[in-house]
């Protein structure tokens, strides 16, 4: 009985500093105690402008992709404007948690809150992005549970979030940080971790054996209420291969998550092989593999593996932050870092290592890590270093509401709630006045 109260006590006292710690870390972020703050404790505006200007181009890639075929998704492999998106979103999650944990007062309710909060981004993605929702072009609701769909940005973010975290909170070392090296030493498992994680990657990505594989489509005949059923059939037989049909990548998802479950819309239905209209979806030409209409996911189970480096590489920058308060020494160490990810995954792709968000490859996670990084400092200098606040307000309310903007907007749920009121008839709502949804 002794012992139990022990541990209560010990956790109570743990609940009680690290609520007062939060409290402090919040009347210093919005300057509630005095107007004269320490270094340490100012904020950061360049990271909610980061993570506003994400947001941004999340909304215009989506809305005006399908008009500019350019800025939309890549098909399969090489990079455009919407591929920078998620790694920018995972890059500055990263950044962020570098703060979050600066001053751990207990693991233990660090760590419960984290797997608290990656269960609630990870449960909320599966209602936004399951299929529960059905787009803009058919603003109704509603999903067969056998077909939900289980990946997603969300949960995606979610998962790098608590490895990310966890490593912050466990793995980091106790002694103090004056140099870059020692800096370096401090974060050692961290690198580690991230290590591991590119090690099992790459293994299971050109070690894998894919074999032959089948799916089912379903078609209706015009003139008819009848559907039916078409089994198609992929032949593999590969081992290392990273087109769209026999990957690693894809065979994973259909053993663990369930073909059902999987992105009925692939990205890699808008290829040359796939589409007449390519880069743009259309007709299968006649000669189409027998692949093109299988699902696939792009935030898969084994591509999240890179996502989470991804937030590592992020996490690390966010040191740099932490360690380091003079500008120049910040910037330097950024430039630098974001200089060698960039060449060397230019140098991964040169060599046959393909740029490939589908499935988030070594290349594309340094290009994109480098970009972000780059775009960091870029923002960073303007906005906190030269003072140009004023011109970045609105991505800064975007970054501070990042989450609510992305599940009413970029999840079309305010259409879906505008949608709901209507005149007399269903038909007479605002949203089919002005040609949305059916």
């Amino acid at each position: 009985m002794q012992t139990k109260l022990t541990m209560y006590e010990l956790i109570k006292s743990c609940d009680d500093d690290q609520q007062w710690r939060e409290k402090k870390d919040i009347e210093s972020a919005l300057q509630i105690s005095r107007p004269s703050l320490p270094p340490d404790k100012e904020r950061l505006v360049s990271l909610d402008v980061f993570r506003g200007l994400t947001v941004a181009l999340m909304i215009l890639v989506d809305d005006v992709g399908e008009i500019l075929p350019s800025i939309n998704h890549s098909p399969w492999d090489g990079v455009t404007l919407a591929d920078f998106v998620m790694p920018f979103f995972l890059f500055i999650v990263g950044v962020s948690l570098a703060f979050a944990y600066k001053n751990l007062s207990c693991r233990f309710v660090a760590t419960r809150k984290a797997l608290i909060r990656s269960l609630k981004l990870l449960l909320l993605g599966l209602f936004l992005q399951g299929g529960f929702i059905h787009g803009l072009n058919n603003l109704t609701y509603g999903i067969d549970v056998e077909k939900i769909r289980f990946m997603g940005i969300l949960q995606r973010i979610a998962i790098a979030y608590l490895v990310a975290a966890l490593c912050e909170i466990w793995l980091k070392g106790n002694h103090n940080v004056s140099s870059e090296l020692s800096m370096i030493k401090k974060y050692r498992f961290h690198w580690v971790v991230a290590f591991v994680i590119t090690t099992i990657y790459l293994s299971l990505l050109y070690g894998l054996y894919v074999s032959d594989w089948e799916y089912q489509i379903s078609t209706e005949d015009q003139g008819s209420t009848l559907t039916t059923f078409l089994n198609l059939k992929v032949k593999c037989g590969v081992r290392g291969h990273t087109g769209p049909g026999c990957n690693a990548v894809g065979m994973l998802d259909r053993m663990f998550l369930g073909i059902q479950h999987l992105y009925r819309k692939p990205v890699y239905a808008r290829t040359k092989q796939c589409s007449i209209s390519s880069p743009n979806n259309g007709p299968l030409p006649p000669d189409a593999p027998s692949w093109c209409q299988a699902p696939f996911d792009p935030e898969g189970l084994l591509s999240s593996l890179m996502a989470i480096v991804t937030c590592l590489v992020g996490l690390h920058y966010g040191h740099i932050i932490i360690h380091f308060k003079d500008h120049k020494k910040r910037l330097n160490q950024w430039i630098l870092r974001s200089f060698c990810l960039l060449m060397l995954g230019l140098a991964l792709n040169l060599f046959g290592m393909h740029l490939n968000k589908p499935l988030y490859t070594l290349s594309y996670m340094c290009v994109t890590s480098g970009a972000s990084g780059f775009l960091l400092s870029a923002i960073y200098l303007m906005v906190d270093v030269y003072g140009y606040k004023r011109a970045s307000l609105v991505l800064e309310w975007m970054g501070i509401h990042a989450l609510p903007i992305y599940v009413l907007i970029a999840c079309n749920l305010v259409f879906l709630i505008i949608h709901g009121f209507y005149w007399k008839k269903p038909i007479n709502n605002l949203l089919h006045l002005i040609g949305i949804g059916k």
